[in-house]
């Protein structure tokens, strides 16, 4: 359980102001960049302190923002929701004031909290349609408070699930979710990896009883902007030799230049806020960039889906302004 004084004390009572909200929003700033295909992290020295002192570490702020966004989305916008998801809420437990957090602001977060559910929702529904085809692996890179497995055990628990996630935030996840009932079922595998020492993402997986020999999905979100080039072409290629028929589903961040006039100006304040934070944005990809960085990484086929997209799939008919910025944060989908 998460309390002001550990987690989110520190947007408590923050300045409301818009410069001050766009250095709270959840996709950018003080990230802790997971280098998956690297096999090493690069996180905030605080973050990675309070890990090696305790074994139970809390999940970093920006998985807690994403969680509470999801269960904002249900608590204040109207229904159609998009996505139904308050397990995150449940696993934080936030003192009873958490919405009125600067970065909990309804107008100010309305086109980023869309962006999330958004992409959160197509994910799920690519899941749905992969295990509807016979596809038995699902693998999250950096997890954090995902919680497909415990929303749609339906589904899931047809499903192999890997979560791979730091050791510290995972054993704090275990452990709320079975302090909340939900246990962890056979089929929902917990992948520690720890990035710092060197180990592995790739051998992990399999150590843990990830079938190479059988295709699966692997989905990455909020992640790539955070590494080199090379490093998403290093995670790109580890993906691609997965066994024929698997799939990876990744978010990117365009060119800011690009993004909708009316969200630039954040994503600019952003950008400045993750660069002074230590944890700068390293890559930006148009659509074409990205397809080509997959099919030099070996995929058979790749798409683009847009936030035009997402918003035909996913908010079509809403008369309350919710919908993802334009060429802002979109999707990579590549098949082997």
């Amino acid at each position: 359980m998460i309390r002001n004084g550990q987690l989110l004390d520190c947007f408590k009572g923050q300045d409301s102001s818009a410069a001050a909200k766009f250095y709270s929003l959840a996709f950018w700033a003080t990230r802790a960049t997971r280098t998956f295909s690297s096999q090493r992290c690069y996180c905030d020295r605080a973050e990675w302190k309070a890990m090696s002192d305790k074994q139970d570490a809390a999940p970093d702020s920006t998985a807690a923002r994403v969680a509470l966004w999801r269960a904002l989305h249900v608590e204040a916008d109207p229904p159609p929701h998009v996505l139904e998801d308050d397990i995150g809420l449940q696993l934080l437990a936030p003192d009873p004031d958490w919405r009125r957090r600067g970065d909990m602001d309804l107008q100010f977060t309305r086109p980023f909290r869309a962006s999330i559910v958004a992409r959160a929702r197509f994910i799920e529904d690519l899941v749905v349609e992969q295990a509807g085809r016979g596809l038995a692996q699902y693998v999250i890179l950096g997890a954090g408070l995902d919680s497909f497995a415990q929303r749609r055990p339906e589904i899931a628990s047809h499903l192999r699930v890997f979560e791979i996630d730091p050791p510290g935030p995972q054993a704090w996840k275990r452990r709320r979710l079975i302090e909340l009932g939900f246990g962890i079922p056979d089929w929902l595998r917990f992948v520690p990896v720890d990035f710092e020492a060197g180990e592995a993402w790739r051998d992990r997986l399999v150590a843990a009883g990830f079938d190479e020999h059988k295709p699966a999905i692997v989905v990455s979100t909020g992640v790539s902007m955070y590494l080199s080039k090379e490093a998403n072409a290093a995670t790109l290629r580890e993906v691609a030799a997965l066994a024929p028929g698997s799939t990876l589903a990744m978010t990117f961040l365009l060119p800011l230049e690009l993004a909708d006039p009316a969200v630039r100006p954040g994503l600019e304040m952003a950008e400045k806020g993750a660069r002074a934070s230590g944890t700068p944005f390293l890559s930006f990809f148009t659509p074409p960039q990205i397809m080509t960085l997959a099919r030099e990484a070996g995929f058979a086929e790749s798409r683009h889906v847009s936030a035009a997209d997402l918003t035909r799939r996913y908010f079509m008919g809403r008369t309350d302004g919710l919908r993802p910025p334009n060429h802002a944060e979109e999707l990579l989908v590549a098949t082997t």
